[in-house]
């Protein structure tokens, strides 16, 4: 077995066991008398401490070892537990999870985490601090300056676009009378030359000059760091700037033997605390890479092109040995696909188990108290839509937290608890997941939307009166809409809710928005089951042949001429008591081909929607219903109007597959 098998076990059981005592932890806060928590808890970190340490990651073992001499005083009733406590705790895990990351990317996980293990000794021993001490000492212990899992994303992709992230440090004068003035000069001159992704402190607590002389952040930027600190120098009353660039490329090779040794030893350890738990069970699930079940998708998209070939070549023949055959094959092949799909399914709770610690760090920020419930965590989803849903729901989380939930003096004046509500709900509608946030909070302020709206140009005053509340929700989906009326670190600094909406567009899903005033609002994401294999209805188009995906179809009808109606100049029809707009595929997409038959009289239609609204696509003929695989169009045929794809029909043609959603209307 090579080096890097030995380190995908070791980083598979890091996160296994990293979110076992972040599920922990959380159950452990709301009970602390709970022993039978800080044991899961003890043996994680064991555990975690044992395989870090014979894999010689040094950072992650100590910290792991000084978390279990914490935990060990606690199940010994030598220790309680409270608020600072468990707040230390998430940061040591949020330590450990970024070093953990940190190695999955190729870089050493070396971090100096001097700061919190010597706080964690001083709780070992006794010792507390109060809330202002636990409060600064919370910004000394990560390199990175706490950020979390988003604002890291954010500047990964920042990286990868050329930008530099640093780390700036500002000291006021002594002697400076305006503090706040100050900053805002020194803000200006930041986000002269980029972003800002992290003020220490926040925004809200530099602006009411709660602080002494000395702020940090984090910017975003392509200028030369000394370019950047001499501009700074140009404000008066600035003692000191530091700028250090974050350094995210670390590398570190590892010992073969002592990879060896960690796998012996993880096993003595399972088989060890197997026997104490006196639970003997024999495995009945194997571990099977992401990549090895990819590739036997992609072996399996070459069989049912082959598949839909012979279905073509048995019609043809009239054989009725051959026609069985290829029943039979197509029965098979049909089977496999349902248990290969299966096998890439993976439970929605890989990306919620994340949002609990995220939701409590964010409502401790604010000040606010947030009860998050999560429903139908099971729900399962194909996992190429797992590992890109995470970054919009962060999103929208934090969007509900910071601007949806009000504060509790706000919730109070409103009749409402103290507490607000956020409810994280998935689950399976046909051949689509949804995944609802939805909160208690204030709801979205129609007329303040509406008025931002008309001054970014995106609609006129006249348009804005006609617009159902939905289409006005719909608004704050657009490049650089916000309703903010102040920055906050929490959301709204140069991240909209538009690049939510983008990255859901390209995973084939939609988001609808629903709001109450003064009651709350729900963000719905609908999402394909799977993107590789998609049930379509293939039609004519002259010549051509397109797949419609079946998901979006309603109904198909065949509409005579006379039928047709105008409003606006835009052809419409009356489908079951509704007026729909009518779109010509031929005419959209300008295929070329042969003059239709003017002896024709009727038209065929295909039904689509998104969302309420429905739209119906003229073509020339249906075809029939096709299971396909849909394939990529590729970077240089990348961004085609109203095309998601193409796959390859049984007599080799290409067919492009519409993308319904580009054409409602």
């Amino acid at each position: 077995m090579e080096t890097t098998d030995y380190l995908d076990v070791f980083l598979e059981e890091s996160d296994e066991h990293l979110q076992a005592i972040n599920n922990h932890l959380l159950e452990l806060e709301k009970n602390p008398e709970n022993l039978e928590m800080v044991h899961e808890i003890f043996r994680s970190a064991h555990t975690l401490k044992g395989m870090a340490g014979t894999m010689q990651f040094q950072d992650i073992a100590s910290l792991t070892h000084q978390m279990e001499n914490v935990f060990d005083k606690m199940r010994n009733n030598e220790l309680k537990v409270n608020e600072h406590v468990v707040d230390i705790i998430f940061q040591a895990v949020e330590a450990l999870e970024q070093m953990v990351e940190a190695i999955r990317q190729g870089e050493s996980g070396s971090m100096d985490v001097t700061a919190l293990v010597s706080h964690l000794k001083d709780i070992e021993g006794g010792d507390d601090q109060t809330e202002l001490e636990h409060k600064a000492a919370k910004e000394q212990f990560n390199p990175h300056m706490n950020l979390d899992e988003y604002q890291m994303t954010v500047v990964k992709q920042a990286i990868e676009q050329g930008f530099t992230p640093f780390q700036i440090t500002v000291n006021l004068s002594e002697d400076c009378l305006l503090k706040a003035a100050r900053v805002y000069m020194v803000f200006e001159v930041f986000e002269e030359f980029g972003e800002i992704i992290k003020s220490v402190p926040a925004v809200e607590e530099l602006e009411a000059e709660e602080f002494e002389t000395q702020f940090s952040v984090v910017v975003l930027s392509k200028a030369p760091a000394a370019e950047i600190e001499a501009r700074v120098h140009t404000i008066s009353e600035i003692e000191s700037v530091t700028l250090t660039a974050l350094d995210m490329n670390v590398k570190k090779a590892m010992d073969k033997k002592t990879v060896q040794d960690h796998l012996d030893k993880t096993k003595e350890s399972q088989s060890t605390s197997a026997n104490n738990n006196g639970k003997h069970t024999s495995s009945k699930t194997i571990r099977v890479s992401s990549e090895r079940i990819d590739q036997l998708m992609n072996l399996f998209e070459e069989l049912v092109l082959d598949r839909g070939r012979l279905e073509d070549i048995s019609a043809k023949k009239n054989d009725l040995e051959l026609t069985e055959t290829v029943e039979h094959i197509a029965k098979v092949s049909q089977d496999m696909q349902d248990l290969i799909l299966t096998m890439r399914m993976v439970p929605v709770e890989q990306v919620f188990n994340r949002f609990p610690r995220m939701v409590r760090g964010l409502a401790k920020d604010l000040g606010k108290n947030i009860d998050l419930e999560i429903i139908g965590a099971d729900t399962e989803l194909d996992r190429t839509v797992i590992d890109e849903i995470g970054d919009p729901l962060v999103h929208l989380i934090r969007n509900s937290i910071d601007h949806g939930i009000e504060t509790e003096e706000a919730r109070r004046r409103a009749g409402k608890p103290s507490n607000g509500k956020l409810i994280l709900r998935a689950y399976h509608s046909g051949n689509h997941v949804f995944i609802e946030i939805e909160d208690d909070g204030a709801g979205i302020n129609r007329e303040k939307v509406v008025q931002k709206a008309i001054e970014n140009g995106l609609i006129t005053g006249d348009r804005a009166e006609e617009l159902k509340d939905e289409d006005v929700y719909q608004l704050i989906l657009a490049s650089g809409f916000s309703t903010a009326d102040k920055v906050s670190d929490i959301s709204g600094r140069g991240v909209g809710l538009d690049a939510v909406s983008n990255k859901i567009a390209a995973l084939g899903g939609h988001i609808f928005i629903e709001s109450d005033p003064g009651r709350g609002s729900k963000f719905s994401i609908q999402l394909p089951l799977t993107l590789s294999i998609l049930s379509s209805l293939l039609v004519h188009v002259q010549k051509e042949i397109f797949g419609i995906p079946l998901s979006s179809v309603v109904e198909t009808v065949l509409l005579n001429e006379q039928d047709i109606m105008y409003s606006h100049r835009q052809q419409v029809m009356d489908f079951r008591g509704k007026i729909i707009p009518l779109l010509s595929l031929k005419e959209v997409l300008e295929v070329p081909g042969y003059e239709q038959d003017k002896e024709q009289k009727h038209l065929s239609v295909v039904i689509v929607k998104k969302g309420e609204r429905m739209t119906g696509l003229i073509v020339d003929a249906f075809i029939g219903k096709k299971e396909v695989v849909l394939k990529s169009l590729g970077n240089y045929l990348k961004g085609i109007f109203a095309i998601s794809g193409a796959t390859i029909l049984g007599n080799g043609q290409v067919s492009l597959i519409i993308d319904p959603n580009a054409l409602v209307k």
